[in-house]
Parts: C-alpha cells; structure tokens; sequence
C-alpha cells in the first residue's frame, strides 16, 4: 500500500496515466476524498451537484470550504471514516491511496495495514503549481485538509514533480520496482 500525500497542482496523481507500466498488480488507485464525495452526502445534506464535484471545475472550488468544514466535522466524530470508506470491500495485491491530507488518515492506514504501508510525498516548487493553475486561497490552501501532513516526518519515498518528466518517470519505476519486489 502507498500513501500519497501533496497539496492541490503538485501531481499526487503520477501514477494515475501510468497504470500499465505499473503492472498488473497495481489494480486500484484509491482516493479518501471519494467519501467525502459521497452522492448522499452531496446530494441531500448539501443540495450539491454529485457529478460535478468530482472534476476539476470552479463549481467544486466555489463549494470547497464547506466540504472542509463537513469532513473535519465528520472526522472529529470518527477519525478514519472516509479512509474506511475508501477500501471497504476491496482486496488489491497493491493498492494507491492519492490524497492522504491529515495524520489521522496515514494513522489509520498505519493501525490497519502495519508495515506494508509505504508513505509518499509529492513535491512540486510553487512556480511549477502555478503553471499548473494552482492560486492561492486563504481559508482552503492553509488549514488542515492542506497542510495536516507538512509536519509528519520522514516519508518513505520523497517524488520530485517540478515538470521535468523524465526525472519524474525515473522516481516512479524506482518506487514501482520497490513495490514490485514486496510481492
């Protein structure tokens, strides 16, 4: 299991186009957000467009603070309700969670998966984000569904993503070889 953790325009999903040089045994990619992009959720508590939260759109952005507030809320009341949302039912050789944002999701995922887990940062320079699209927004880009693991530590695999596309293909099938040899 790899746990990856960045902020919005940095890359966290690198592997997402990549699948088939990751082999067959990387057969699930695995977001947190898609509990807190519950249709239900989104739908009836929130008079929210489903469909429409789940690209990349001003529409999500215009309704993203509110989506933080709800899910910290959740989270106060269970810590890891959206990480076991997000792999409930699912037995994968290997699977990649793409957004981990907080330390009580990488501690759930610690509690539940032990040494098996290796966690992953994805780091980007600010100019790279911005090419990116990435602008800054106060009260979103500064509170803990962004910044929760700037603190966390030592990560296991540290993958550079400032736009050099051949230094980034070369991380990945180091950490895919690493992965591949755990089998």
């Amino acid at each position: 299991m790899a746990i990856f953790r960045d902020r919005k325009t940095k890359g966290r999903h690198v592997l997402a186009g990549r699948r088939p040089a990751a082999g067959a045994a990387l057969q699930r990619e695995e977001e947190i957000r898609e509990g807190l992009r519950d249709r239900g959720a989104a739908e009836q508590e929130h008079g929210l467009d489903f469909q429409r939260l789940l690209d990349a759109s001003i529409y999500k952005e215009a309704f993203r603070r509110e989506m933080i507030l709800w899910s910290d809320e959740k989270r106060q009341a269970d810590p890891g309700c959206f990480c076991r949302k997000a792999v409930e039912g699912f037995s994968q050789p290997v699977w990649l969670v793409s957004d981990a944002r907080r330390m009580s999701d990488v501690q759930w995922f610690r509690e539940a998966y032990g040494p098996v887990m290796q966690t992953v940062r994805v780091v980007a320079s600010e100019q790279s984000r911005q090419q990116r699209g990435w602008v800054f927004t106060p009260g979103v880009d500064d509170v803990e569904s962004e910044c929760g693991l700037d603190n966390f530590g030592d990560f296991d695999w540290v993958i550079e993503n400032h736009g050099d596309e051949r230094r980034l293909q070369e991380q990945l099938e180091n950490l895919l070889d690493f992965i591949h040899s755990r089998l």
